[in-house]
């Protein structure tokens, strides 16, 4: 069965992106619009993997792992940020929230899989 990643961006482009090349690759893919539908969503179906964005409305993407990390279920999972900052300090903050890595925008299709790859051990 293939394994289902929640892809987190208050854009759809971009969340379009995400799903276009990760489906492409074998994986099953469900989106939201901002951290709250994507808390939403891992809790009623449990991803294998969340590629979120940092800076969205409603609930941002540090908010997001940090609520995450709180559900049992979510321990363990892979956390990837994806997104147009590249600044240490927030690297950083990600980092002790729980982030497992961090692709900056934009972002090249082999660079994503291959990540995805990576941290999902396939």
């Amino acid at each position: 069965m293939a394994k289902l990643i929640l892809t987190v961006d208050d854009s759809a482009s971009l969340r379009q992106m995400v799903k276009m090349t990760l489906s492409g690759a074998g994986y099953q893919v469900m989106e939201a619009g901002d951290g709250a539908q994507g808390l939403k969503q891992a809790k009623e179906r449990q991803a294998d993997l969340v590629v979120t964005d940092l800076n969205m409305p409603v609930m941002n993407g540090l908010q997001l792992i940090q609520e995450l990390r709180k559900l049992p279920a979510y321990r363990g999972v892979p956390i990837i940020f994806l997104t147009t900052e590249s600044d240490a300090s927030l690297k950083a903050q990600a980092k002790a929230a729980g982030a497992t890595g961090w692709i900056t925008k934009p972002f090249q299709q082999e660079q994503l899989v291959g990540v995805v790859r990576k941290v999902l051990g396939a």
